[in-house]
């Protein structure tokens, strides 16, 4: 389980996040809506522990704080991050990536090759699940992907390290239907394996393929709002101005 209690973030002395409580449990989805500028993306950043952010107050996992941990320790303790805009790795192929985090996340040495041939496996059912050829396996990561190609590699990482809690942010930007559809039931399988899902979107596309067990919106650094799936729709259709 998540427990986020009175959580606060900066970047450098600007607070952005102003003190947020929040708690996943195993098998559920949390949406976090609201519009531009509202604290959404930090918040992931925050958890995950990207270097620009400063966090206060508790984000316990299990009990452990991981705002007290490095970003490869909270790897490694089960947390995963979905890059809006993930970057492109020169030299470095989606195979390559994927065995690298695999074996860094789990402690793994590099010539087991007994894990390799279980990671292996669970890479061809991520590409069945998504739609993708072993072919894609061997692209430099991101390099000349569409967007789609793009959210499918991040949902490919998260299918095989298998994470306790993933952050997945604006996975819905830049999908068309089929994308979207094949997104969705990557998160779904990671509902049913009983993991705890954390989804940042503007939007109520995802929410449409992915049922959230909770909605909540987000302004000026704070949830102001918490409510099921139906607080998505409103949000649909008479936007943020409440």
């Amino acid at each position: 389980m998540l427990e986020v209690k009175n959580l606060k973030a900066y970047v450098g002395e600007k607070q952005i996040i102003k003190g947020v409580d929040l708690t996943i449990k195993e098998g559920e989805v949390h949406a976090i809506m609201g519009p531009n500028g509202s604290g959404k993306t930090t918040l992931s950043y925050v958890l995950a522990g990207h270097p620009s952010y400063r966090g206060e107050g508790e984000a316990n996992l299990y009990g452990e704080n991981l705002l007290e941990l490095s970003p490869e320790e909270r790897a490694r303790k089960g947390v995963f991050l979905s890059f809006q805009n993930p970057p492109f790795l020169e030299g470095i192929t989606v195979l390559q990536l994927l065995k690298k985090a695999y074996f860094r996340v789990n402690g793994i040495e590099d010539n087991n090759i007994e894990e390799y041939k279980k990671m292996r496996e669970k890479v061809s059912e991520g590409l069945k699940l998504l739609g993708l050829g072993e072919e894609f396996l061997k692209r430099e990561v991101n390099k000349n992907f569409s967007g789609g190609e793009k959210k499918k590699a991040e949902m490919l990482q998260m299918l095989v390290l298998d994470p306790k809690l993933a952050i997945i942010d604006e996975v819905d930007s830049g999908l068309d239907v089929d994308a979207l559809k094949a997104v969705g039931k990557a998160i779904r399988l990671m509902k049913d394996r009983g993991k705890m899902i954390l989804i940042i979107t503007h939007y109520n596309r995802i929410l449409h393929h992915v049922e959230p067990n909770f909605v909540h919106v987000m302004k000026e650094g704070k949830i102001v709002r918490s409510g099921g799936k139906e607080l998505a729709n409103e949000i649909e259709e008479k936007g943020y101005s409440f």
